[in-house]
């Protein structure tokens, strides 16, 4: 057990959890998607929708073709700002393709961001897995949440296909 005097932030232990539990990339889907505007741009944002991250590939959805082709040309500057967001390579390639999303979330003025999935009842293995590896966190309510969202993130089903087209 590490001495009292050494303290670590609650980010250094959740990044640490989510990485023991293999959510790193969930993490960063949910946090990309909340950023987006302010990665891209309002401009691109107003047309573009981080879609998924699949083996190191950033998926987007894009309004349509005319946007795609634009962006074709931006992938590395996206590339790059997408990565350095993360702080790390945690992307390596982006796949833009033409598709539709919500027009209740075209407008990212406001801070709008792209809808996480519902949550799914976890089962008792995994929350019996989560309390394990939150055993050190002494407030009983911060344990409890990062708890069940853990063992929120660990039940959700893998995406469904897309049936948008893909881009040549």
């Amino acid at each position: 057990m590490r001495g009292q005097s050494r303290l670590d932030s609650l980010g250094s232990i959740l990044a640490g959890v989510a990485h023991r539990l293999g959510l790193e990339s969930k993490l960063f889907e949910a946090r990309l998607r909340r950023q987006w505007p302010d990665i891209v741009g309002e401009p691109i944002a107003a047309h573009t929708r981080p879609d998924q991250i699949r083996f190191k590939k950033l998926y987007v959805l894009v309004h349509n073709s005319v946007w795609l082709q634009q962006l074709t040309f931006l992938k590395p500057v996206l590339l790059e700002k997408v990565n350095g967001m993360a702080g790390q390579p945690l992307v390596t390639e982006i796949v833009l393709r033409v598709g539709e999303f919500p027009a209740d979330h075209s407008s990212t003025a406001a801070g709008a961001a792209f809808p996480d999935p519902p949550a799914v009842q976890p089962s008792l293995q995994l929350l019996q897995e989560a309390t394990l590896h939150t055993q050190g966190i002494q407030d009983p309510a911060l344990r409890e949440h990062l708890i069940t969202l853990m063992a929120q993130a660990l039940s959700q089903p893998a995406p469904p296909p897309r049936s948008s087209r893909q881009s040549p």
